[in-house]
């Protein structure tokens, strides 16, 4: 399945932040790509543009293709709750994201690499389906035979991120889906209102 794979930093500099986690590129260079990329008179972009903007920024940050970003939306707009807040939470309970919050990987395409090679558990099953919804109450672990892999060693032990619905066992590497998190839990600066109004138009 097709992936980006260029360069991180590129891409956040097309959306102004750092959507990928601390980087130091984007920090010296923290304008838009490209010739005119440091030309503060760039023309005013059109509200589609905006919109636009606004749904690659929340594919790239949780690292999902179109289709499947669509699928999820549908999903999120046939639930009955508010749209825009239920597609962040779905997002937010994929398996890949959730290993990431763990600190089991420094990055989501480090998470996703994880499950995908077989190195991650929910419920003491393997999983490899980084796109796999956990439920509330799920328990997701490192497998035992990977419990002593340096990659996922030094995530954790470089880790400090602390989340309300989520909680970490770092003796059994270990941790559990409590519930599915609020909008104001979500610390993703994504204005989902505008990817609402995009697809609905």
């Amino acid at each position: 399945m097709a992936r980006y794979t260029g360069p991180k930093t590129k891409i956040a500099r097309k959306f102004g932040e750092a959507i990928f986690g601390d980087d130091k590129s984007f920090e010296k260079r923290n304008y838009p790509p490209g010739q005119h990329g440091n030309n503060r008179r760039r023309g005013k972009k059109s509200e589609y543009a905006i919109q636009l903007m606004e749904k690659q920024k929340a594919k790239y940050t949780y690292g999902i293709l179109e289709k499947q970003f669509r699928n999820i939306f549908g999903k999120a707009n046939r639930s009955g709750g508010v749209t825009g807040e239920v597609l962040l939470q779905l997002c937010e309970s994929r398996l890949d994201n959730v290993v990431y919050r763990m600190g089991i990987a420094p990055t989501r395409s480090g998470a996703r690499q994880l499950v995908s090679h077989r190195h991650i558990t929910v419920n003491g099953e393997l999983v490899n389906i980084p796109s796999y919804t956990l439920k509330p109450g799920d328990v997701v672990g490192v497998r035992e035979k990977s419990k002593s892999l340096k990659a996922i060693v030094d995530s954790l032990d470089a880790s400090s991120s602390v989340y309300e619905w989520i909680t970490w066992n770092s003796e059994k590497k270990e941790g559990s889906f409590v519930a599915i998190p609020e909008r104001m839990q979500i610390p993703e600066n994504i204005k989902e209102q505008l990817i609402v109004e995009l697809y609905s138009k």
